[in-house]
C-alpha cells in the first residue's frame, strides 16, 4: 500500500524542513540581536571593574580622607550638624546619579581624570523630626522645587545660618530667611578650602594627594590620589528630611514595579532638597527635590539585564547628546523607571533581552525628546523637559534617530572608549609602580603594604551587602572612627 507524500507543511512540523532558523533582527536597523547582546556583555565585562584588595584599601583611603575632612569643616564654624548622616553614592553627578544640571560642570573623563567617582550627598541641615507628609513652600517654585524658609528650625539654627540666607521682610514687619542653596554652596567650598589648606601643611604618611578642587555650580569637585588610583567625589550639600513630601503623596497611591519586592518604609524614608533650580526659577532661593535615597532602594528590584542595557545607553547617550545638554543621564534613569512600572517583571527579567531593553530605551528616549514630555517617576506632573526649545529636542531626537539606525556602531565606540579610558587608567597605575615617586603630602612611606584585615572586611562588606543603601555616620570630635549604617546594621 502507497503512502502519500507529506506536504511543505507536515514536513516542516515533522522536522523535515532542513533550513536553520532565521536569526532574530531588529525591524529599525536590521541588527542581530544575537550582535547586540555579545556587544552588550562586552560593554558590561569593560565597563564593570573587579577590585582587588589593593584597590579596596585605596577607596576606603580617600573616603576616610573625604570623610575627616567633612569633620573638621563640622568644627569651623558648628554650621553642619554634629551627627551628621551622609549617602555615598557609586558613579558622579554626571553619571546622573542625582537629578542635577550638567551645564555648569566642567567636563572630568574617566581614565584622563580619573579613575572611579563617588557622588556624597552632605546635609547642611536635617529635618528629621517629622513623621507627617512634610509641606513645602511651593508658591515661588516650578514643580519639583521649594523654597525653604528657616521659620521651620530654631533660633540657634537660623543664628548659624542667616548669613547664607536671602532676606525678605513682609509688610508686617517681620523677616523671613530663605536658605539660599547658592550662598551655601560658596561656604562649603570656602569652608573645604581653609580645611584643605590646613591638612596641607601638616602631610601624613599614607595621606592621599589632593589633585584637584573645583566648585562646579553649586557641586565641590575633589580629585584625590590614592597609591595607583584616582578617585573623583563630587560633595552636594543638601537639606535632609525624614519623611515623604505631601506634593508626591499621590504617587503612593499607584501601582508600582517594587510592590512586595520591599517595604514601603523603606522606599520612602526620607528625601532631600538638592541645589538645583527651575529653568525659570531664582537660583538664589530655590532648591530641587531628590529622591536620591528611595532610588537607592528601587534599584535593588531592577534586573541585571535591563541595568545592563541601561548603563550601555548611557555610555551612548553622554557622548552623543552632549552639546546641547538638554539630555542628562538622570533622564534616562527616570525612563527605566517608569519601563518599569509598564512592563511585565517575568518580561524584564529575561536574561537575554539585553538587546531588546536597549533599543526600547532609545525609542522611549527618542519619544520623550518628539513631545518634549519626561515626567518625573515621583512627582508625574513635572515634565522635566518642559522647558527646552522646539529646535533643541528635534536635533536631539534626529540624533538619536542615528543611534537606532545602527546600534551595533554606536555600542563598538561606547566599547572602545570604555577600553581606551581603562587603557590609561593602567598605563598611569604602571607608571606609579615603576617610579615609586612618593606623594608630595606623604612622607615617603611605603604605600605599597596595605593592611589586609582591613581590605578582607570591606570586600566582605560588599559582597554581602549588593545594591544597599549606606550611611555614614561622624563624630567630628573622633573622626578617626565613621560608624557605618548599611540599611539598618551599624558597623
Amino acid at each position: 500500500m502507497k503512502m502519500a507524500a507529506p506536504t511543505a507543511s507536515k514536513a516542516a512540523s515533522l522536522g523535515c524542513n532542513n533550513k536553520p532558523p532565521f536569526p532574530e533582527l531588529d525591524f529599525r536597523s536590521g541588527a542581530r540581536v544575537e550582535e547586540l547582546n555579545k556587544l552588550i556583555q562586552e560593554f558590561t565585562k569593560h565597563d564593570q571593574r573587579e577590585y582587588d584588595d589593593q584597590r579596596a584599601l585605596e577607596i576606603h583611603t580617600a573616603k576616610d580622607f573625604i570623610f575627616s575632612m567633612l569633620g573638621m569643616v563640622q568644627k569651623l564654624d558648628q554650621k553642619l550638624p554634629v551627627a551628621n548622616e551622609y549617602l555615598l553614592l557609586s558613579g558622579g553627578v554626571r553619571e546622573g546619579v542625582v537629578d542635577l544640571d550638567l551645564d555648569e560642570l566642567n567636563i572630568y573623563a574617566r581614565g584622563t581624570d580619573y579613575d572611579m567617582d563617588f557622588t556624597l550627598l552632605v546635609p547642611a541641615l536635617k529635618l528629621h523630626d517629622r513623621n507627617q507628609p512634610v509641606t513645602l513652600d511651593m508658591r515661588h517654585s516650578a514643580l519639583c522645587h521649594s523654597w525653604l524658609s528657616l521659620r521651620l528650625f530654631d533660633e540657634g539654627t537660623i543664628s548659624k545660618w542667616k548669613d547664607c540666607c536671602t532676606i525678605v521682610d513682609h509688610i508686617n514687619g517681620a523677616t523671613n530667611y530663605f536658605f539660599s542653596p547658592t550662598k551655601v554652596a560658596d561656604w562649603f567650598y570656602d569652608s573645604i578650602s581653609i580645611v584643605l589648606s590646613e591638612i596641607q601643611k601638616k602631610p601624613q604618611r599614607g595621606m592621599p594627594k589632593v589633585e584637584k578642587v573645583e566648585k562646579n555650580g553649586t557641586i565641590i569637585s575633589i580629585i584625590l590620589g590614592v597609591g595607583s588610583s584616582r578617585m573623583l567625589y563630587d560633595i552636594v550639600p543638601v537639606v535632609s528630611f525624614k519623611g515623604w513630601p505631601a506634593v508626591a503623596q499621590s504617587w503612593l497611591m499607584e501601582n508600582h514595579f517594587w510592590d512586595g519586592k520591599i517595604t514601603e518604609e523603606e522606599v520612602i524614608s526620607g528625601f532631600y532638597l538638592v541645589p538645583a533650580c527651575s529653568y525659570k526659577g531664582k537660583k538664589d532661593n530655590e532648591w530641587r527635590l531628590s529622591f536620591a535615597r528611595s532610588e537607592v532602594q528601587l534599584k535593588k528590584c531592577i534586573s541585571s539585564s535591563l541595568m545592563q542595557a541601561y548603563q550601555a545607553c548611557k555610555a551612548i547617550i553622554i557622548k552623543l547628546l552632549s552639546r546641547p545638554k538638554a539630555i542628562s543621564p538622570y533622564h534616562l534613569r527616570s525612563m527605566m523607571l517608569w519601563a518599569c512600572d509598564r512592563l511585565p517583571a517575568n518580561y524584564l527579567a529575561q536574561e537575554d533581552y539585553a538587546a531588546h531593553f536597549l533599543l526600547g530605551l532609545i525609542d522611549d528616549l527618542q519619544h520623550c525628546l518628539v513631545n518634549k514630555m519626561c515626567p518625573n517617576y515621583f512627582i508625574p506632573q513635572c515634565n522635566m523637559l518642559e522647558h527646552l526649545s522646539e529646535e533643541t529636542v528635534m536635533l536631539q531626537a534626529r540624533k538619536l534617530s542615528s543611534v537606532r539606525s545602527d546600534p551595533a556602531e554606536h555600542l563598538r565606540t561606547a566599547i572602545e572608549h570604555v577600553k581606551a579610558a581603562n587603557r590609561l587608567t593602567l598605563e598611569l597605575q604602571r607608571r606609579g609602580s615603576t617610579t615609586s615617586i612618593p606623594s608630595p603630602q606623604s612622607d615617603g612611606g611605603d604605600p605599597n603594604q596595605p593592611d589586609d584585615r582591613l581590605a578582607k572586611k570591606l570586600q566582605q562588606l560588599v559582597t554581602e551587602n549588593p545594591g544597599k543603601s549606606i550611611s555614614v555616620f561622624i563624630n567630628p570630635d573622633d573622626v578617626t572612627r565613621p560608624h557605618f549604617r548599611i540599611d539598618d546594621k551599624f558597623f
